[in-house]
């Protein structure tokens, strides 16, 4: 027998950084706030090792800061439950989120659900995650001061990041399966004329190699001549594409050609009552600090646009 589906003010999907924020200040506003997510609360937190660029803390785990967000929503009176979602029917007034587990209806929906670095699939890459594998300068370049790192791929993203990481590393190698970039031609400039930045082109990359505890190598082939090489390095920045996690919303006719959402600078969509967050949109920057500051404004949008609704309801009754 199916079950009702359960009726909230407020559904956030995804519990990362950004959702947990929004559900904080909706809960706060005394909305009735549920935050489902397909996996543990933190998202990509949970695989980072130590957070340095997060405000109020010198260094914290990603599994810590995670917890302290957690409790603060929670405290405030938000929900939490595992839910892998489907779909978003759009009725107007409300929303129906569809799960595996069933169905919950909202007024306003804040879709939190983030985005997913691609994998090479090289033996050592899951070894190694947060031990010297990464998929973000900004977030663990500080890591590799004078250290020999590898960036893998060729396109905007890898050598904006290799540039970034010029800043802290011994060098840089960009090992790119092609015999040339696919970067902006002002982006190949700067790599090109920077010391630190060295290139490995036509190259398969092969695997990540260390000690168990830490990576001290990478291996390569040649697309050409076939012939294997090894390359030292402490850290490896993979850089071969980012998906945004958004296949249940394709029906809201919220996403543009690449698949992420589209909002405003208040984080609204097109679709009244439904916003998104953090790095499942369209935008440059995807940090925590980011991800907190847009939870912030779609947690209040959606108290702003409910006490709308409920306005209207009053006019409409009064008339």
């Amino acid at each position: 027998m199916k079950r009702m589906a359960k009726k909230y003010d407020v559904i956030i999907i995804g519990a990362g950084p950004g959702g947990m924020t929004a559900a904080l200040y909706a809960a706060r506003a005394n909305l009735s706030v549920l935050m489902l997510d397909r996996g543990i609360y933190g998202g990509q937190m949970n695989n980072t090792a130590a957070i340095e660029n997060y405000p109020g803390f010198t260094s914290i785990l990603g599994p810590d800061l995670g917890e302290k967000m957690y409790a603060s929503a929670t405290n405030s009176g938000a929900e939490y439950g595992y839910g892998n979602v489907s779909s978003v029917e759009d009725h107007g007034a409300t929303k129906t989120v569809h799960t595996d587990d069933g169905d919950y209806i909202a007024k306003a929906v804040i879709i939190a659900t983030g985005a997913e670095h691609k994998h090479v699939g090289v033996p050592g890459e899951e070894e190694y995650a947060g031990k010297g594998v990464s998929y973000c300068a900004v977030c663990d370049g500080a890591f590799f001061k004078d250290e020999d790192v590898v960036v893998v791929g060729g396109g905007d993203s890898a050598i904006e990041e290799g540039l970034y990481l010029t800043q802290m590393a011994k060098s840089v190698t960009v090992i790119h399966r092609r015999d040339q970039l696919r970067a902006q031609a002002i982006l190949q400039k700067r790599a090109f004329a920077n010391d630190k930045m060295k290139f490995v082109w036509n190259a398969n990359f092969e695997e990540i190699q260390g000690d168990g505890n830490a990576i001290t190598s990478v291996r390569y082939s040649d697309k050409v001549t076939g012939e294997e090489h090894e390359l030292n390095a402490k850290g490896v920045f993979i850089y071969v594409g980012i998906k945004p996690m958004t296949d249940a919303f394709t029906n809201l006719g919220i996403l543009n050609d690449q698949g992420w959402v589209i909002t405003d600078d208040q984080m609204k969509t097109t679709v009244p009552g439904i916003f998104a967050i953090g790095d499942v949109r369209a935008k440059n920057l995807r940090q925590i600090a980011t991800a907190v500051g847009e939870g912030g404004l779609a947690g209040q949008g959606a108290f702003n646009y409910i006490q709308d609704l409920a306005d209207k309801d009053l006019a409409a009754v009064a008339k």
